[in-house]
């Protein structure tokens, strides 16, 4: 998260996290929610955005930063929290066309009900295949998932070397919920 205008930053990833994990969490959730909280609250935040509650694909960073997220918003009373995800049917359409392409990729298809959000969750759709450079050269900024040994990452290299246009088809759409606190849970 960036405050505005002041090029302020506040991340749970990187090379401080990973130093952090060999000895456990750099901030118990609880501390860094009030951290977070703080930024909202210098800021005068009008939205927060977060993963959604299973953390995208389930990552246990993800689920962090939802859980990080909520509490932060609670105790700095931001009025909006949106939640990134991706409709299930969205992954499951990737992941055959991955198997078309033959692009190696374990993944168990069971996992998925409990992966990202059924699109009944949504609230918001934006269209950002204008931005898919952008998008890409951020995705290539991840280089644990692009040169690790994890099992998206030959689909992330394959997809950091698509042609622009391509890969605003493929990935040029991003979804949320919106999980406010004033306005009532759908799930």
């Amino acid at each position: 998260m960036r405050g505005a205008g002041r090029g302020r930053e506040f991340t749970g990833h990187g090379p401080r996290a990973n130093t952090a994990r060999r000895g456990g969490p750099a901030h118990p959730p609880h501390r860094a929610a009030e951290r977070l909280a703080a930024i909202l609250r210098e800021e005068d935040a009008a939205m927060l955005l977060t993963y959604d509650a299973n953390g995208g694909y389930g990552h246990r960073d993800h689920l962090k930063v939802h859980e990080v997220g909520h509490r932060a918003a609670e105790l700095a009373k931001t009025p909006r929290v949106l939640e990134a995800t991706i409709p299930r049917d969205a992954v499951e359409r990737l992941l055959r066309l991955a198997q078309l392409l033959r692009i190696p990729l374990r993944h168990d298809p069971a996992e998925l009900t409990s992966r990202f959000s059924p699109r009944s969750a949504l609230t918001h759709r934006y269209d950002v295949r204008r931005y898919a450079r952008q998008k890409q050269a951020a995705l290539a900024a991840h280089h644990s998932q692009v040169n690790g040994t994890g099992r998206m990452n030959p689909v992330m290299r394959r997809v950091i070397r698509l042609p622009a246009p391509l890969f605003g088809l493929l990935l040029g759409r991003e979804w949320y919920i919106d999980a406010s606190p004033s306005r009532p849970a759908q799930r």
